[in-house]
């Protein structure tokens, strides 16, 4: 008899085959994949039962982690697959039963000049210290980013790099810097210890795999004043949003401090989407690009985040870039369509 983790196993080897970003299994529905932003079912497949689902859950989950779905019912975990597939699960209970979702980590990590990335980011590489934040929405390639410029640092500086992950995704080895990477209930109870070991341990660059609430969000200011570099991701779209959350997630008698935090600590602010490229398969990444200036400072200790828009439009000579001349340049250059970008920018295109 074929067990459940051959059966599901399969599966997920023919949607990476595929070049999947992730791969489905929802009790009740068949086995899905998507592939290029588009999901697509695995239509000579049959839906799944939760029953399934729950035998695979028994041969890949450690005990601990079986406790924690039980009393949590949603986990996050990290898994290495048959062929040194790697994947970031995420288990949740629905309406039939057990939901699965594999987010597709790639074994090798991706190289800066194989993403199609702006080359100014590249400056982010040479940073002493101070907050950077790779923004956007699920799915838009913001951690593969951050693995590509934490790669670059590792290649061209000495340093000593921590990760802090929920769960742990790109695996770094050694070159120029030392690299660890503490995985959360695994190796660490949460950020705050993690971090504060860190920061004891002299690290000169900490990545946190997400800000997502008040606490994640001080101690990487925090830290960030410290004068260590520190690296993370945040579900926002744009730079003045992205500072006006920031500030907005604290308390309204901690803000005046946190507004000058953020104007000595925040050197820059990445907001990335990716959008399917005009010829073959694949997707380019249209990228806003934030740096720190005299005016930057001024504008988050003043309270006035609405004008760093035009801050990025006229500090282009800095490495500064809009979305909207960012997608103007990727139609001119024929990378994407027009109605591509369209469709997912309309402010930023009605006047191309």
């Amino acid at each position: 008899m074929t067990s459940s983790i051959s059966t599901l196993q399969n599966i997920k080897t023919r949607a990476v085959d595929m070049n999947a970003s992730d791969i489905f299994f929802s009790a009740g529905s068949k086995p899905a994949c998507r592939v290029y932003g588009n999901t697509i079912f695995f239509e000579e497949e049959e839906a799944i039962s939760s029953d399934l689902l729950e035998k695979y859950l028994e041969e890949i989950l450690s005990e601990e982690e079986q406790k924690r779905l039980k009393e949590e019912w949603e986990l996050d975990f990290s898994l290495k697959s048959p062929g040194d597939n790697f994947f970031r699960v995420n288990v949740t209970r629905q309406t039939n039963g057990i939901g699965i979702s594999f987010r597709v980590i790639p074994k090798q990590i991706p190289g800066f000049n194989t993403l199609d990335l702006p080359d100014q980011l590249k400056k982010i590489v040479d940073f002493k210290s101070g907050l950077v934040l790779v923004t956007g929405a699920m799915g838009s390639g913001k951690s593969t980013t951050l693995a590509s410029i934490l790669d670059l640092i590792n290649k061209n500086h000495e340093k000593r790099i921590v990760t802090i992950e929920d769960p742990v995704e790109f695996i770094h080895n050694n070159n120029k810097s030392l690299i660890e990477h503490r995985e959360l209930e695994i190796h660490t109870k949460g950020f705050r210890q993690s971090l504060k070991s860190a920061l004891r341990q002299g690290c000169d660059v900490i990545l946190l795999g997400e800000l997502r609430d008040l606490e994640s969000i001080s101690l990487a200011v925090t830290a960030a004043e410290t004068g260590t570099l520190v690296l993370s991701t945040l579900h926002t779209a744009g730079a003045s949003n992205t500072i006006n959350r920031l500030i907005d997630v604290f308390p309204p008698d901690q803000q005046h401090q946190v507004k000058a935090q953020l104007a000595q600590s925040l050197k820059a602010v990445v907001w990335q989407t990716l959008l399917p490229k005009k010829e073959g398969k694949g997707r380019t990444p249209a990228v806003e690009i934030l740096f720190q200036n005299y005016a930057v400072s001024n504008l988050i200790r003043e309270g006035k985040y609405h004008e760093i828009n035009s801050v990025i439009e006229t500090g282009q000579s800095e490495g500064m870039i809009s979305m909207r001349r960012m997608l103007n340049y990727l139609v001119k250059e024929e990378m994407v369509d027009k109605e591509a970008a369209e469709k997912v920018f309309p402010e930023e295109m009605k006047d191309y």
